[in-house]
């Protein structure tokens, strides 16, 4: 099955609406299914008194509050049907992943393919009921949360009304050491609640979602940037357009790798089976009518003779003919 994948832009534009633009030009080019953006009215979500995060005063001014700096790098809720309509000409998926309840009547009214939760949202009771009376499948994120907490949220997403479910394992900390990503727990999460799975990467480089892959994880999402030195929180957490490319081309190369449970012999691979097995062969000249013995017979290349596996099969049998050293052995 096909990985989706998606370019979280977030707020990687820096509220610029002409970048937001650009992100949905370069995600397309660089083979995302979707490119997500993040959809807020920051008076709804942060408090003044809200503290930034540690990665936040790493990445922008230290004068300003969380508060101040939401505010400075959302886009109006007009932008947002707007970049869809974009979305829709260049032949990439839309998505936005709303902070607030006004925030996700706006984008219900987009007609997305689905919901997708934040991790700061998880424990939000009235924004989960919101998103599930949509009706819409969901995505979930679970940074900073354990096993009891997501079963929680997934019945309480299931009792009002959402569609599908898929809970993508996570973790917050921008970029994550990679001694944190725990990326096994996805599958804890695959077994305990019977859900399809998928990873959310905060890391630096590409290593981490490739190898979500290759266990299983059906949605793949990683911060994109057109820029990784430009001011703003995410920014260095994020993958440029060449990287998220070769992203893209290593995952989809892993899907084609995976194939099936089945071990089988590949068409690649199947006209080098004669070339690489071996065969029973004179060890030396053997006349008609002498026995078959390990002392005039070995085992060679190729593999279109006698198998080796009847190696005690051939042993006493009479040569029904003379064989030149390396002939292959006929009875």
């Amino acid at each position: 099955m096909k990985t989706i994948i998606i370019a979280e832009a977030g707020v990687n534009h820096n509220g610029n609406l002409e970048l937001a633009k650009e992100m949905i030009y370069k995600a397309k080019d660089v083979g995302a299914d979707y490119v997500k953006f993040q959809t807020a009215i920051p008076e709804l979500v942060i408090s003044k008194n809200a503290p930034k995060a540690d990665y936040q005063l790493v990445t922008t001014s230290k004068a300003e509050s969380q508060l101040e700096m939401a505010k400075a790098i959302h886009l109006p809720l007009d932008a947002y049907a707007l970049l869809k309509k974009i979305c829709d000409q260049t032949g990439i998926r839309f998505l936005s992943t709303p902070f607030d309840l006004v925030s996700i009547g706006c984008l219900a009214t987009l007609d997305m393919d689905f919901f997708k939760i934040p991790s700061g949202e998880i424990t939000n009771l009235p924004y989960l009921i919101a998103v599930a009376k949509t009706g819409k499948p969901v995505i979930l994120s679970t940074g900073m949360s354990v096993l009891e907490e997501i079963k929680k949220t997934v019945e309480i997403l299931k009792q009002n009304g959402s569609g599908e479910i898929t809970v993508l394992h996570c973790n917050t900390e921008y970029p994550t050491p990679y001694e944190d990503v725990n990326l096994m727990a996805m599958l804890t999460i695959q077994r305990k609640l019977r859900l399809k799975t998928g990873y959310s990467d905060h890391t630096q480089g590409i290593e981490v979602p490739i190898a979500a892959v290759a266990l299983g994880a059906t949605v793949i999402e990683k911060h994109f940037t057109l820029d990784r030195n430009m001011e703003g929180p995410d920014h260095k957490a994020s993958l440029e357009p060449a990287e998220f490319a070769t992203m893209v081309k290593a995952i989809r190369n892993v899907e084609k790798a995976l194939g099936s449970f089945e071990k089988t012999v590949s068409a690649s691979e199947s006209k080098n089976k004669d070339i690489a097995r071996k065969s029973i062969v004179a060890a030396k000249s053997i006349t008609k009518g002498e026995i078959l013995t390990e002392a005039n017979l070995a085992v060679k290349r190729p593999g279109n003779g006698i198998s080796p596996m009847e190696w005690y099969n051939v042993i006493g049998k009479t040569a029904l003919r003379d064989f030149k050293e390396d002939e292959q052995i006929e009875l």
